[in-house]
């Protein structure tokens, strides 16, 4: 249903779940959107941290990996909570089956599909991101047929701009009547 103003508003739970591998400007894309659209944006990996009292880098190296990713389910799980979310997810949030599923669950899936070589540059702060390492390469093969495989939509951020990548997805999800 849209509003006077022309804003959809959605029954139920209706997330925008941005998924894809680290440095694909999912958070900045989540907030830009958010602004634009007038919608809450959220990343789970700063939801995580708060859960959890600790950075990711500190939750690998003293819990491991395993408790972060329990971290990131139960913050899907307080996401069923909410509604209309725009949400930046940690690269890693596909290695469980279970968060897939609950962000089927909840809403759409889409993939920011990039070289691992881009997305590299992107990222500012190597050393916040402790599954990066020395395997990225290993790392982003493993974890792209992942993310192809959740995703209800695919945006190729190849050779783009942050400006082209935010216009055609805020674009494509306002035709699909999702934002």
């Amino acid at each position: 249903m849209k509003t006077k103003d022309g804003y959809v508003i959605h029954e139920g739970c209706d997330h925008i779940f941005f998924v894809g591998f680290l440095g694909a400007g999912k958070s900045t894309l989540a907030r830009n959107l958010g602004r634009l659209y007038r919608r809450h944006y959220v990343d789970t990996d700063r939801m995580a941290e708060r859960l959890m009292q600790k950075s990711v880098r500190q939750c690998f190296e003293e819990d491991g990996e395993e408790a972060f990713r329990d971290a990131e389910t139960a913050v899907l799980e307080l996401l069923k909570e909410e509604k209309s979310l725009l949400v930046s997810c940690g690269g890693g949030i596909v290695e469980r089956p279970e968060n897939s599923g609950l962000m089927r669950e909840m809403g759409v899936i889409v993939y920011l599909d990039g070289d691992l070589n881009d997305s590299l540059r992107q990222i500012q702060h190597p050393e916040k991101r402790p599954d990066l390492g020395s395997n990225a390469r290993e790392l982003y093969d493993h974890r792209r047929p992942l993310f192809k495989n959740v995703a209800d939509y695919v945006i190729d951020i190849r050779d783009k701009s942050f400006d082209e990548v935010a216009e055609y997805a805020g674009c494509l999800l306002w035709a699909e009547g999702l934002l």
